[in-house]
């Protein structure tokens, strides 16, 4: 399945949009990597786990929105959206949202 942040496909021409769909995650982060962040962040230099977890996050996320606009009838999903926030507690949510759409064949 074609995903895309781009309105159009180029070479490809969209026979219907069919909707919105969109994949969820949301994911715990661990107290020792919030530790070792915490001293990434002090002495400098990247968070190798916490880019790590966003990875994985947007990734299931993505999957997620694919399968639903598989079931959908989609062949496509165009216009994606990628959001990340924190919540309480150490939470982390991605989301990833677009537009399915039936491409010509």
């Amino acid at each position: 399945m074609i995903v895309s942040t781009t309105s159009t496909l180029q070479g490809k021409e969209i026979e219907q949009y069919i909707g919105i769909v969109s994949g969820e995650t949301i994911m715990g982060a661990n107290v020792v990597r919030d530790f070792l962040a915490g001293i990434t962040d002090i002495i400098g230099g990247r968070s190798g786990a916490y880019e790590s977890k966003l990875a994985e996050g947007r990734e299931l996320a993505i999957e997620e929105m694919k399968t639903k606009a598989r079931r959908m009838g989609a062949d496509a999903v165009i216009g994606v959206d990628l959001d990340f926030e924190t919540l309480r507690d150490g939470m982390m949510i991605c989301v990833a949202t677009g537009t399915a759409v039936k491409l010509k064949k």
